[in-house]
């Protein structure tokens, strides 16, 4: 009986001690949310002020820990930095909500450099603030912060000196464009590059003769300034020659040869690294002349058919692989097509200075008897015949009788055709060359 009272009694005075340190327990959570509330409502820290110390609760130590805390936390929250950080960042949204989407990177980076300098400077004195966009400064008062709104920015007017440049230079470098010569036709028309890159030469009335004329398509690459170099000088360099040599056909063609080369050595002194393509004819003497380097090419209408007066000049071909090969360099296939070195898909041209050893400039020339039965001839670039064939185009030209409707038709063609190249057509009539 005794130990059942006994152990009663010590079964009592357990209770009594959990209910006592639960009830501890309760007592400590409240005072903790006091003292939070106390510590966010009050303008002054209650640890740092005059009361706080004058009656301090048994349990303000464990208090005071986690009142530091939130109190660490607010600060972090209220912070000069990070305050001016918030508005940096607004200011930055803002004004790029406002002006082009496509500053935003341009903005973020500016916006980053701006805070890596501010983060900086408020190491050293963290109760000053500079905004270096407005040069004006954001001062700390009573734990409050005033904040200046930072000016605009400057946009630059697009109408400089340089864009009127760029601006004129697209207008000479149209899409399409047409020229009706005297006996001659033309239609040229931009592919993908970004600069038009064919070009063409005419000269007529050759020494004071109406019935000797010179025309020429060329097809750059690389850029334009071997196209119109070209343009310029390769007629006037063949012209030059012809007054050197004799009337027979032998020394005409030599003439011409020397033309060329003599184009392809002075363009390449101007160490410029563009090439060009180029199919010409030369009306004399009652013949025609044609000579190419490259693939532009010159075909003949004679009584509705059909003529190839030239062959391209590319890698496919075997005799220009050996010749290369046999300079020394190689030939590599990239998706079908042969190409020279592993860049240049033609193995002759003018210019190429970085290809020049294997890139040769001397033409192939074809000279034929200028007949009766001789109705015209189209010398066009490579942006036509790979998507028009020979007999197709002569038969286009026929029905629309020479006209420039029947150039401006071809390159049509070719484009409906998925052609991205640059095209040139040009149209001449034979029959006012022809001799009486």
């Amino acid at each position: 009986m005794v130990k059942k009272i006994v152990d009663l009694q010590e079964f009592l005075w357990g209770f009594s001690i959990i209910s006592l340190v639960f009830y501890c327990l309760r007592g400590l959570k409240k005072a903790i949310s006091m003292a939070s509330v106390t510590l966010i409502n009050s303008p002054l820290s209650p640890l740092s002020s005059p009361s706080s110390c004058s009656s301090p609760d048994p349990l303000s130590w464990v208090g005071q820990f986690f009142v530091k805390q939130e109190e660490a936390q607010q600060e972090n929250n209220n912070s000069p930095e990070n305050v001016w950080h918030e508005s940096y960042r607004s200011t930055v949204h803002g004004k790029i909500s406002q002006q082009n989407p496509g500053k935003v990177l341009q903005e973020n980076t500016e916006a980053n450099k701006d805070l890596n300098d501010h983060n900086n400077k408020s190491e050293a004195n963290p109760n000053i603030l500079k905004n270096e966009g407005s040069g004006k400064s954001v001062n700390n008062l009573e734990g409050g912060i005033k904040l200046r709104k930072r000016p605009a920015r400057l946009l630059v007017p697009e109408n400089s000196a340089n864009s009127e440049l760029c601006v004129m230079e697209r207008k000479l470098d149209r899409k399409e464009f047409e020229v009706e010569g005297r006996d001659f036709y033309l239609a040229s028309k931009k592919g993908r590059r970004e600069l038009m890159e064919d070009g063409y030469g005419v000269m007529v009335d050759i020494l004071g003769d109406p019935k000797q004329a010179f025309f020429t398509v060329i097809d750059g690459h690389g850029g334009r300034a071997a196209a119109d170099y070209v343009a310029e000088n390769l007629g006037r360099n063949i012209v030059k020659e012809l007054g050197n040599v004799g009337e027979e056909g032998s020394q005409l063609e030599e003439a011409i040869r020397i033309g060329y080369q003599v184009t392809d050595r002075e363009f390449l002194s101007q160490g410029v690294s563009s090439g060009a393509c180029a199919a010409s004819v030369l009306l004399k003497d009652g013949e025609i002349h044609v000579a190419n380097v490259g693939d532009c090419r010159a075909i003949l209408s004679r009584k509705g058919l059909a003529h190839s007066l030239t062959n391209d000049h590319r890698v496919s071909r075997e005799d220009e692989r050996l010749r290369i090969e046999d300079a020394g360099g190689f030939v590599h296939c990239s998706n079908g097509v042969w190409r020279v070195q592993g860049s240049l898909a033609v193995s002759r041209a003018i210019g190429d200075l970085h290809l020049k050893e294997w890139i040769i400039s001397e033409p192939e020339i074809t000279s034929i008897p200028l007949t009766s039965d001789c109705e015209f001839l189209i010398i066009a670039s490579d942006g036509l015949w790979d998507k028009v064939n020979e007999q197709e185009a002569v038969d286009v030209v026929s029905r629309n009788k020479n006209s420039m409707e029947s150039c401006k038709k071809l390159v049509d063609i070719s484009s409906s055709r998925g052609n991205m190249d640059d095209v040139t057509v040009m149209v001449i009539n034979l029959q006012k060359f022809a001799p009486n």
